[in-house]
């Protein structure tokens, strides 16, 4: 089985196809959106025009305002850049109003998207050559723009990859080690779990080449820590059995296949759910949940298999080796703390799932207040990196925050019919006029294609801020709507553009992903427990983990840090791995509950007894978790500083309070009325032991 895997591995890394990442939003949307309209027509009647790929932001070293032989000397230095292929003209310098600062647009050249890595690389090209042109001048610079905020972005996730990487293998290592006394388990996540990682990393190439899905570069760090998270946790959850059988007196190779029977169902039903949940995603109009959705489930399943197949292999090929140096593991545990904690749940009940319940609750409310920002640029990069430092330079000292990033609206008559330039004219003073808007720089008419023209106009406001969405959807579209020549449609595109198509494609999502997926897992679950009314009762509590998650990103980072706004992509982030992942732990108890119960034990001794016997596993795998989520804060950005805090959280969250009380509480309170119909708390039919003791008897029949 392990020389297996191994073999897949390699396979995997060889058949391989490559797989080019990109940050550009607008390929993550659909055409039918007003802002891929409008990119779609600009490409065709503007095959000229060049999209903005970086811009040079000139300041004087001391302060003072440039003077006219400071704008010579920047012209001069414009014109003598070497500039990569992916660049394309280098315009004149434009001085700011207060003349404290200039700026120098550099176009991406033809055919270049600016979002292919060897592109990006130029920026690094550039900023040295500009270093050294500088030098002596008196002159400050800084590179910021649409190609320099990719390159300082994907350099970001680059080293969020490694520090992440780290943190989480470092956790791993403490925490199981401090858990089992163990060197081998210590490492055994960090083996296994790298084998898989490679098999899923190949497979997910594939599935993303064969189905043309786009890949956005945070996808890495994040499979980093959902391969090795729940790889952990299935891991946990086999030791943890694969122990207790040991303790109980079975011998090596029947406790391996006691714990594939018992702890293996609960791993496959919790990858089944956290699979489906991840599919689901399909659904969604973003290619960027689209990606994300599969790749992830594919993660998920070779994990579940390797838990199912690799794991139970090493740990029967380590035997005795496996707990070493540890001479305690054989000792029965006292296990006074979970004990007492499982004896006073069943004693009380109520009480337990009245607190956690009203807990959730309190931290739920709070979720009503959530406000998504769009402003990925912030979230994306540290405000340390140049092209922010650049961009908050030229913002300062007299130049509009859109200057950067001017939104372009494409004007075109149907049926072929001509637009004249009175008819152009006319529609950009209207679109001047418009509140938010800084200026109209540019109206152009299409030398292809008089049917189309364009209108570049600049925000006075960032283009990826809430006030430039509110600019765009509020009140540019619509003027833009009105003032259109008759016969004519206007589309708004730009940044701005394509984040409110973003945000309506993401509340229509949010109608349709979450409600499949609750219905897919509810199904699963019922399935799973062979009942109509446990499942709906975990399926509640899943919902106010969710709420509550949400709540305590909204307190800390809101009203707390004084945030203006939380990242748009959060509740999906926190779907994803709170609702997916935290139902693995829920699964776990309640398995454990009703194989107590099947023992002939009432509900509440039941209940007490599975938070007694699962408790530990849940809490280990729940502080593994989390703790790997929680390392996303260090990887310097916004995002994952939010989505870490948030997922690990909500981990705690699902795993200490939801499935360690809340639902073992509910489970004692509703008795066997929670089994039906199917009853499953009952003991099954005996079925003749195959044993020593119990010699198999021949069949006749042919079926059998």
């Amino acid at each position: 089985m392990i020389l297996g895997w191994v073999v897949f591995a390699v396979l995997s890394v060889v058949l391989a196809p490559t797989v080019t990442a990109t940050t550009d939003q607008a390929d993550f949307l659909p055409n039918k959106y007003e802002s891929i309209k409008g990119y779609e027509l600009l490409e065709k009647a503007f095959p000229q025009q060049q999209q903005s790929g970086a811009t040079i932001v000139f300041d004087r070293g001391d302060g003072a305002a440039l003077t006219g032989a400071d704008l010579a000397k920047i012209a001069e230095i414009g014109k003598g850049l070497k500039l990569g292929d992916a660049f394309g003209s280098v315009d004149a310098p434009v001085p700011s109003p207060t003349n404290q600062v200039a700026i120098v647009n550099i176009g991406l050249a033809q055919g270049v998207t600016g979002q292919d890595q060897e592109d990006l690389d130029q920026v690094a090209d550039l900023r040295e050559a500009l270093g050294k042109a500088v030098d002596g001048t008196g002159l400050d610079e800084g590179v910021t723009g649409s190609l320099a905020q990719g390159y300082d972005q994907t350099q970001s996730g680059q080293n969020a990859e490694i520090i992440v990487t780290f943190a989480t293998l470092g956790l791993i290592i403490l925490l199981l080690g401090g858990i089992f006394r163990s060197v081998l388990i210590a490492f055994m996540p960090v083996v296994l779990v790298g084998l898989v990682s490679v098999v899923a990393g190949g497979l997910i190439a594939m599935v993303e080449k064969a189905f043309d899905l786009n890949h956005d570069p945070s996808t890495s760090v994040i499979l980093i820590v959902v391969l090795f998270g729940i790889g952990t946790d299935y891991i946990l959850f086999f030791l943890f059995r694969y122990r207790e059988a040991r303790r109980d007196g079975q011998e090596h190779r029947e406790s391996v296949a006691y714990s594939i029977e018992h702890a293996g169902e609960a791993i496959a039903s919790a990858g089944g759910a956290v699979f489906v949940a991840f599919m689901t995603l399909v659904l969604s109009t973003l290619g960027i949940f689209r990606s994300l959705g599969p790749s992830l489930a594919v993660a998920v399943a070779v994990t579940l298999l390797a838990a199912l197949t690799l794991v139970p292999a090493a740990v029967t090929l380590l035997n005795r080796a496996l707990f070493w140096p540890s001479k305690k593991w054989r000792e029965q545990p006292t296990g006074t703390r979970f004990a007492r904690v499982g004896a006073s749940l069943g004693r009380h009940p109520v009480r337990y799932a009245s607190v956690s319940g009203a807990f959730l609750l309190v931290l739920a409310v709070f979720a009503l207040l959530f406000n998504p920002t769009f402003d990925l640029a912030d979230s994306n990069s540290a405000s340390d990196v140049e092209s922010a430092q650049a961009t908050a330079t030229m913002e300062a000292k007299g130049f509009s925050a859109g200057a950067t990033d001017p939104t372009p609206i494409v004007l075109h008559a149907s049926g072929g019919t001509a637009l004249t330039e009175d008819a152009v004219k006319t529609f950009a003073d209207a679109i001047g006029a418009v509140d938010g808007v800084g200026q109209v720089s540019a109206t152009t008419l299409s030398p292809t294609d008089p049917s189309t023209a364009l209108v570049m106009t600049i925000l006075d406001s960032d283009s990826a801020s809430t006030r430039a969405l509110e600019t765009v959807k509020d009140r540019l579209r619509p003027a833009a709507d009105q003032a259109a020549p008759e016969g004519s449609v206007a589309y708004v595109a730009g940044t701005s553009g394509v984040f409110v198509d973003f945000q309506a494609a993401m509340n229509r999502d949010y109608k349709v992903v979450f409600p499949v997926a609750a219905l897919i897992i509810l199904l699963i679950l019922m399935v799973l427990l062979r009942s109509l009314v446990a499942p709906w009762y975990l399926m509640i509590a899943v919902g106010l983990g969710f709420a509550a998650t949400l709540g305590a990103a909204v307190i800390v980072f809101q009203m707390i840090k004084g945030n203006d706004g939380l990242i748009f992509l959060l509740p999906i982030y926190i779907y994803l791995f709170v609702v997916a992942l935290g139902t693995d732990y829920n699964i776990l108890m309640v398995a454990r509950l009703r194989e107590e119960a099947r023992e002939g034990k009432e509900p509440r001794e039941a209940a007490a007894q599975a938070v007694r016997h699962a408790g530990p596993t849940v809490a280990a795998a729940g502080v593994i978790l989390a703790g790997t989520f929680a390392s996303l804060m260090l990887a310097g950005n916004s995002l994952l500083l939010t989505m870490g805090f948030a997922v690990s959280f909500g981990i705690i969250i699902a795993a200490g309070v939801m499935a360690m009380f809340f639902v073992p509480a509910l489970t004692a309170l509703f008795g066997h009325a929670a089994w039906w119909p199917g009853h499953s708390d009952t003991a099954p039919p005996a079925h003749p032991t195959v044993g020593a003791d119990a010699p198999l008897e021949p069949h006749n029949d042919p079926v059998s």
